[in-house]
């Protein structure tokens, strides 16, 4: 059990820098740091080891995934420009919450100028999210415009690995943009099998039903990862049509395409949907069982979302 004494921001800042297992107690004393406590963890973070200041990032991300309370975001984003690629990676994960325009900016230069890849595909992730607030008229005209020309510029880049450029397809998927439709179908017809599998993932967040026949076809793709991402495709666009499709998935030979062609299923919910739900609640297989749990419950929460259950 760790100790439950009561521990300054001064006490949790030195313990970053000892030679002590990490403690969550601790750790949880950074949320929120004024300016001087933040300067004092400046102060001290160059002088602590890489793997270190690695553990460090990770368990303050996961301790934000556990506990929507804690903010550690004056942290991350000071973390943003460590000398060390992993550090920074993860710096963009912790702040994924955070929706502040005043975000975009760094993350374009993070995707343009970093020199990890790892770094960049992050960075282009990232932007994804705001990709979608701006189609969704939450952000200026100047931010979509500025997010558009960074994604489709490294997406466009060949001197790029495969990787960032696969990323940057997917976050700019949101857009409704000629340009973007031009990329998805790029890849979509290109001869890289890796952006193929995003361009189809693309397709779903696109929220463009011209994709639909495309998408139907490669529920029988001989690629699982094509199948998987073409049934979370068409359950992003709610596609009816798609149900029998999805239905025939529910029972393919690779686990995780069973399980999207179950979500795929909660997300259209017809009636044929709904019936082949119940049906797997009775299924062998425990993940599919618990998914369509899952699907059921939810179908029920958006049609009455007054109705919950412990």
């Amino acid at each position: 059990m760790e100790p439950t004494l009561p521990v300054s921001p001064e006490d949790a800042i030195a313990h970053l820098a000892s030679s002590e297992p990490l403690l969550n107690a601790p750790l949880t004393e950074l949320t929120g740091l004024s300016q001087a406590h933040l300067e004092q963890l400046k102060g001290l973070w160059t002088t602590i080891e890489p793997e270190r200041r690695r553990q460090i990032v990770r368990r303050l991300v996961e301790l934000t995934e556990d506990d929507i309370e804690l903010s550690f975001d004056a942290i991350f984003k000071y973390l943003l420009k460590d000398s060390d690629s992993e550090v920074r990676t993860q710096a963009i994960e912790g702040l994924w919450e955070n929706e502040e325009a005043s975000r975009i900016e760094p993350l374009i230069s993070l995707l343009e100028k970093d020199s990890s890849g790892k770094v960049q595909s992050a960075a282009a992730l990232a932007l994804g999210k705001f990709a979608l607030l701006a189609e969704h008229g939450k952000l200026r005209s100047s931010y979509k415009n500025k997010i558009q020309q960074a994604l489709l510029a490294v997406l466009n880049d060949k001197h790029r690995s495969i990787e960032v450029r696969r990323r940057s397809l997917e976050a700019s998927a949101s857009l409704s943009l000629p340009e973007v439709k031009q990329a998805i179908m790029e890849a979509y017809r290109g001869t890289d099998g890796r952006l193929k599998i995003s361009s189809v993932y693309a397709m779903g967040r696109s929220c463009d039903s011209a994709w639909v026949p495309d998408l139907l076809k490669e529920l029988s793709n001989a690629d699982a990862e094509i199948r998987y991402e073409a049934a979370g495709a068409l359950g992003e666009l709610e596609e009816e049509t798609a149900v029998p499709g999805l239905i025939k998935l529910v029972s393919d030979a690779d686990s995780d395409v069973r399980m999207a062609a179950v979500q795929a299923l909660g997300k259209i919910g017809t009636t044929q949907a709904r019936d082949c739900l119940k049906k797997c609640q009775n299924s062998g297989d425990e993940s599919v069982r618990q998914t369509a749990e899952q699907a059921l419950s939810e179908l029920e929460a958006r049609e009455d979302p007054l109705s919950f259950k412990l």
